[in-house]
């Protein structure tokens, strides 16, 4: 099976212009990192599971120092725990840890696309259902982690219409992460396709250009990821732009 290679989605500014964040680590290192996240994310390396540097090197035929390149890339998602000079360890996958991310995201996203509504356009509409699409024939091909990675895209290409890069890492950790406890807590066989199609609710509503309207869409989109019961967003008003 081929490496799918997670890479930040490109940055609109508002003109139609693209910006990609650059790669900090190297190819081959971050081509490590794109399997060992998988790894993780689907549970065939579970929580709390060993990682040697020295066996990692042997199995993907590379030196230490680009496996190490590799771990410190998913210790900044923090997916992995590493102690120097000891073995790395999986994080452990928490029903709390999650709430608490959900929550942090629900109000990044949702205050973050009022901003991003200024700045939607037609070329960040078509990137978008794109990747929907693409997500869309993830299901078709069952492969839960590449439909996680498009999915994840979708959000952090409409947050990044928003401007805000000094945000967007937080944002990037908490996708990850409601990913990773979704999959693993989920039951068998999910409905892939249905996870898909479900953002079609919220590019219908930034299609109206009313804010309360995307912010409800994307609001009960994040708080029904994961059934944690009825309270896991509290009751706050939706945040809304600053009024005069």
């Amino acid at each position: 099976m081929a490496i799918e290679s997670f890479q930040p989605p490109p940055l609109s500014d508002g003109r139609g212009t693209v910006h990609r964040l650059p790669r900090r680590a190297d190819r081959r290192s971050h081509t490590i990192f794109s399997a060992l996240q998988r790894e993780i994310v689907l549970g065939i390396l579970p929580p709390r599971s060993v990682m040697l540097e020295l066996d990692l090197a042997d199995r993907f035929e590379c030196s230490q120092s680009t496996v190490r390149e590799a771990l410190l890339q998913l210790q900044e998602e923090g997916l992995v725990n590493r102690m120097p000079h000891r073995a790395t360890h999986v994080v452990d996958c928490l029903a709390a840890d999650a709430r608490e991310l959900l929550r942090v995201r629900h109000d990044i996203e949702c205050r973050g696309v009022v901003r991003a509504l200024e700045r939607f356009d037609s070329l960040l509409r078509d990137s978008l259902l794109g990747d929907v699409e693409a997500m869309r024939a993830a299901a078709i091909e069952g492969d839960e982690y590449l439909l996680s990675v498009h999915d994840r895209q979708f959000h952090l290409r409409l947050f990044g219409a928003a401007d805000l890069p000094s945000v967007q890492p937080i944002l990037v950790r908490c996708l990850i992460h409601n990913h990773r406890y979704k999959i693993l807590n989920s039951r068998p066989n999910r409905e892939l396709m249905e996870t898909a199609e479900r953002h079609f609710t919220i590019t219908a509503a930034l299609d109206t250009g009313n804010v309360e309207g995307v912010q409800a869409a994307l609001s009960h989109h994040i708080s029904t990821i994961v059934d944690f019961g009825p309270s896991i967003i509290r009751n706050d008003p939706l945040p809304m732009a600053e009024r005069p």
